[in-house]
């Protein structure tokens, strides 16, 4: 029956005089049968629904639906949708009768697959039953769209023009339409362009997709033309548009943007509403402006517009990534006061943003709330977040206290959580209880991923003994080439060309997030097991496979090295080359610049200076004269005076804790572990 209405709805409005005469002999069908008798009044439960139908005397059926045709259609329908493509030719030519326009309409807005839809609108065509009009080109479009089969519609198009068919507004809207659900932006602009010169004017439909993908692009004066063009021809743009608007205002941080925004928005007589905000707060979160976010907020309650659990998300998102912790707390304690609407989303994302800025005990207290909550309980998630808390601070014994729970609960442990929880009690040297937790994971069909192989080799890194091979026996289970790579390190007569392989191959196959973790982790067993000359191999590799980008940095005026990306070992490992690049150029008697910097990055986490203190520690070690700065955490400076009188010492003597490689270079055995040093020198002479 929908099918039907559907189909006298549409022919009111599309079709010809010879339909409109079958509806209105229909309705004067209808209006000349008589009531067989006056009816009843009757009593009707108001707790029940009322029946559509109270008698059968009341309503009677359609003209239409009693017309055997329309009877053959639907059988005829139901059997294309039925049949395989390959017999949809088959069906069409066993049908008894010959289909007119208003058949074929009937059929192509019914196929519920593309494919079908063409080959019949191509059969149509062949067969030359009627005028093929535009009508019956815009339902097919429409099933093509559908499917995202923007060529197929491009093709239809292209049709029309050769046939002299016209394109209404219709058509190109749902070719744009189309187009920007492929993502193709710039099909999109092109055949809006083309409807415009046709002197078409689009409808609120067409204008808003089109802002969309100008937004999309990031063209911004691409966007205001338009949206000035259309109001000069007379559009009124509604709140969707309103909404592209602001969100490429929100995205650039534009704050005269969004403000010109609610300025039209008044201009046109339409207030904003929890939609537009939404959009603006969600823009906002790769912005990075949490005052601009904190404003907007403000101004949406004083409109009196209740958030939902989307607009308070996203607020959180901002803060969070902003570090703004205590608006984001506070912004939870409006929530409770004014009983706002929350979700496991919500809390989930707050529980995360403390897991970012090691926020313990606050977590801890919205993971109770969280088990008070009747509609909101933790997820597998929100232990995950919890399991990323306790493993960042090391408190390996509520972690697995957490674990328990979890099994008891029948909360599933996915590999995030799997992860956080490995790496906790390595670092708590629980082995015993991590290879417990990787066997469970094992059982539970966790398929093992790069972070978490990444996590056991950082484990492999610093154990010894029976605890090592208890975890290499892990590692061996999740990433076998791991393992391989290990004993070739290991191995005193493999050589450097057979290790490079070994390690592009491995890296081949790795996601590149988990690329520079493994090369570091690498890097760390070899220094842990005093294979110096390898780990600077390892280095070399890294920087030739471009693992570390923006590791130096060279001015007139500064030399810096960045190791923040780096673990200890390879942060060590890289100070002792950059150092040994320095002697040479100071020997090859180079021009050398006033300053020189490290930079281990200063996070505001209060577990993130461990790389700082490592790497100060390193440099005493070495007695190099770089001086941590008091201005900047993570900071490190030399003088261009300092480092020459302590280079010219090192010369001399030529006798250090480290013998820097390039002192004794001249040895071919010593030279090619010296292939960093050659590749700075390279690179800087440039």
């Amino acid at each position: 029956m929908a099918a039907i209405c559907c189909y006298s709805a549409l022919h009111v409005h599309y079709t010809k005089t010879s339909t409109c005469c079958i509806l209105a002999n229909s309705a004067d069908h209808q209006s000349e049968t008589p009531l067989l008798n006056k009816p009843h009044s009757i009593w009707v439960n108001p707790s029940k629904t009322t029946p559509s139908v109270l008698t059968l005397q009341r309503h009677k059926r359609s003209f239409i639906s009693c017309n055997p045709r329309i009877k053959y259609l639907r059988s005829l329908i139901n059997n294309l949708n039925d049949s395989s493509t390959s017999d949809l030719l088959h069906v069409l030519e066993n049908y008894p009768s010959s289909l007119n326009g208003d058949d074929a309409f009937l059929v192509l807005n019914n196929l519920k697959s593309w494919k079908k839809t063409l080959l019949f609108f191509d059969w149509i065509k062949s067969h030359n039953l009627f005028p093929v009009e535009t009508i019956y080109y815009n339902v097919a479009m429409k099933s093509l769209r559908f499917g995202r089969q923007f060529q197929h519609i491009e093709n239809l198009a292209f049709e029309m023009i050769h046939n002299r068919v016209e394109l209404d507004n219709i058509t190109y809207s749902t070719i744009i339409s189309c187009a920007k659900r492929c993502n193709l932006y710039d099909k999109a602009i092109e055949w809006f362009e083309r409807m415009y010169k046709t002197g078409l004017m689009p409808d609120e439909v067409t204008y808003s997709a089109v802002l969309d993908v100008y937004g999309k692009l990031r063209r911004v004066e691409e966007v205001v033309a338009l949206y000035e063009r259309g109001r000069a021809s007379g559009w009124k743009p509604d709140s969707v548009a309103f909404a592209v608007l602001g969100k490429l205002f929100a995205q650039a941080g534009d704050y005269d943007g969004i403000r010109y925004v609610f300025q039209e928005m008044k201009a046109v007589e339409v207030e904003p509403d929890l939609f537009l905000y939404n959009t603006l707060f969600e823009a906002l979160i790769k912005a990075k402006k949490p005052g601009l976010a904190k404003g907007l907020f403000g101004s949406m309650i004083s409109w009196g517009i209740k958030p939902n659990e989307k607009t308070l998300t996203s607020l959180v998102r901002i803060f969070g990534k902003a570090r703004w912790a205590k608006d984001a707390l506070g912004l939870w304690e409006k929530m409770r006061s004014n009983k706002w609407e929350v979700d496991s989303i919500l809390y989930n994302t707050l529980l995360n943003m403390c897991a970012d800025l090691g926020l313990e005990e606050e977590a801890e207290r919205l993971f109770e709330d969280m088990k008070k909550s009747e509609k909101c309980k933790p997820d597998s998630w929100s232990y995950t977040a919890m399991l990323n808390i306790y493993g960042s601070g090391g408190d390996a014994e509520k972690a697995m206290d957490l674990f328990d729970e979890m099994s008891e609960l029948g909360v599933e442990l996915n590999i995030m959580g799997c992860t956080c929880l490995i790496q906790c009690l390595g670092k708590a040297r629980r082995i015993d209880d991590l290879v417990e937790v990787f066997r469970v994971s094992i059982d539970r069909e966790i398929k093992p991923d790069d972070r978490l192989c990444g996590c056991l080799l950082s484990v492999v890194s610093y154990c010894e003994g029976e605890d090592l091979n208890k975890v290499l026996t892990c590692l061996q289970d999740a990433n076998s080439k791991l393992v391989d790579l290990i004993k070739l390190l290991e191995n005193e007569e493999t050589d450097t060309n057979t290790l490079n392989t070994e390690f592009r191959e491995i890296l081949n196959n790795t996601s590149v997030d988990s690329q520079r973790p493994f090369c570091n982790c690498l890097i760390d067993i070899c220094r842990n097991k005093n294979l110096l000359k390898r780990s600077h191999e390892l280095l070399y590799f890294g920087i030739a496979c471009n693992l570390y980008p923006g590791l130096h940095t060279k001015t007139p005026e500064e030399w810096r090295l960045n190791v923040r990306s780096l673990s200890v070992g390879a942060a060590h490992t890289a100070l002792e080359d950059w150092i040994s690049t320095l002697i040479k150029l100071y020997q090859h008697q180079e021009t050398l610049p006033e300053l020189y910097s490290a930079s281990t990055g200063a996070g505001t986490h209060k577990y993130s200076q461990g790389l700082a203190n490592a790497f100060a520690s390193h440099v005493t070690k070495l007695d190099a004269p770089f001086k941590q700065s008091s201005e900047e955490a993570g900071f490190f400076i030399a003088s261009r005076e300092d480092l020459v009188s302590w280079v010219q010492s090192r010369v001399q003597s030529a006798t250090d804790t480290f013998q820097f490689s390039i002192l004794i270079y001249k040895e071919d055995s010593i030279r090619k572990s010296c292939a960093t040093t050659f590749l700075l020198l390279k690179q800087w002479s440039g």
